[in-house]
């Protein structure tokens, strides 16, 4: 299972290598609400201790295949990393990283990725058509349900990953207080 402490964590900050007096470290504790709600959805949506429906690894392997797919390297080596951890097999690791991810794959696995692709690309294409060849590969209403939020977080977390990345690293400019000025 992925693991995280809400109360230490911020994985956002950790992959971006933000350094605790980074401007941009400063600028996200002024949001702290939206800090806590992305590391909870991914606590949620990524690491729950019960998963009732998709594995870790299966959640793991759209995480890299979001990766992949948004050309984010770095979480692409960080959701490798969980895989890993998790005990994927290694062939199936390095086949979501291919073009079409379906050789060698069992078809629940192979449905799974296709939809990541899918939504990932074009939202707006998936049709109830898409919905039931997931059904009849296995996945129920709600992991169809857990998939798509899973996705659309992914995507969101490659989106913050880049801007946080870009702006980071630069030293926070604290102003003396007036005991400092004297």
């Amino acid at each position: 299972m992925i693991t995280s402490d809400t109360a230490t964590i911020d994985v956002i900050n950790q992959l971006a290598g933000l350094r605790p007096d980074a401007k941009i470290a400063g600028v996200r504790a002024l949001r702290p609400d939206v800090v806590r709600h992305t590391q909870g959805s991914y606590d949620t949506l990524l690491a729950p201790k019960e998963t009732s429906g998709l594995t870790h690894i299966e959640r793991a392997l759209v995480g890299l295949r979001v990766a992949y797919l948004d050309a984010s390297p770095t979480l692409a080596a960080h959701y490798r990393q969980q895989l890993v951890k998790l005990g994927a097999p290694a062939d199936t690791i390095t086949a979501i990283e291919e073009e079409y991810p379906s050789k060698g794959l069992d078809a629940r696995t192979a449905a799974i990725l296709r939809h990541a692709d899918l939504v990932n690309h074009t939202p707006g294409h998936a049709t109830e058509v898409d919905l039931r060849e997931l059904q009849s590969d296995g996945l129920s209403a709600p992991e169809i349900v857990t998939l798509s939020q899973l996705i659309a977080f992914l995507s969101y977390q490659v989106r913050v990953l880049a801007v946080v990345s870009v702006l980071g690293d630069t030293p926070a400019t604290i102003p003396p207080t007036s005991s400092q000025e004297e």
